[in-house]
C-alpha cells in the first residue's frame, strides 16, 4: 500500500512492480543481480479520485505515457528493496505535485513615486537624444 494522503491510498494491486537488470557500468552485480526497479502505474484503472486523476493527465512529464500510464525506473542503489521504495517515493511525489495548486498572483500597483521616476528617466533620455539629433538649417 501507497499511501498518498490522509484518505488516499493506492493498493499494491494497482502497483505493477518488476525487477530488472540495472544499465551501465557495476561489474558482476550488474550482470547478474536484478536490483532495478520497473514501476507502472495506470491512471485510469486506479482507485485516486478523478481530480488527481485529471491534474496527472494535465501533467506534462515525460513518465506519463500517452496511454496514461506512469513509469518509473529507479537504479540508484545497490538492493532491491531500496530501489523500490524509491520509485514508489518518486510516484508519490509526482502524484502529490500534480494536485499541489499554484498561489493565485495578487496584481500590484506601481507607486507614486515609482511612476515619477520613470517618467522622469523616460524625459531625460529623450532630451539626450533630441541633443543628438542633426539641426537642420
Amino acid at each position: 500500500m501507497l499511501q498518498i494522503k490522509n484518505k488516499i491510498i493506492i493498493p499494491d494491486s494497482e502497483l505493477e512492480i518488476s525487477a530488472i537488470r540495472s544499465q551501465g557500468a557495476g561489474g558482476q552485480n550488474v550482470n547478474k543481480v536484478a536490483t532495478a526497479i520497473h514501476l507502472r502505474f495506470d491512471i485510469e484503472a486506479s482507485s485516486l479520485p478523478t481530480f488527481y486523476k485529471q491534474q496527472l493527465k494535465k501533467l506534462n512529464d515525460r513518465r506519463i505515457t500517452q496511454e496514461g500510464v506512469v513509469v518509473i525506473k529507479a537504479q540508484e542503489h545497490r538492493s532491491q528493496d531500496q530501489n523500490r521504495e524509491e520509485a514508489l517515493q518518486r510516484l508519490k511525489q509526482l502524484i502529490l505535485s500534480a494536485v499541489e495548486l499554484p498561489e493565485i498572483r495578487k496584481p500590484t500597483k506601481p507607486t507614486r513615486s515609482s511612476q515619477k521616476k520613470r517618467l522622469d528617466n523616460k524625459t531625460k533620455r529623450g532630451q539626450i537624444k533630441s541633443i543628438r539629433r542633426q539641426v537642420i538649417d
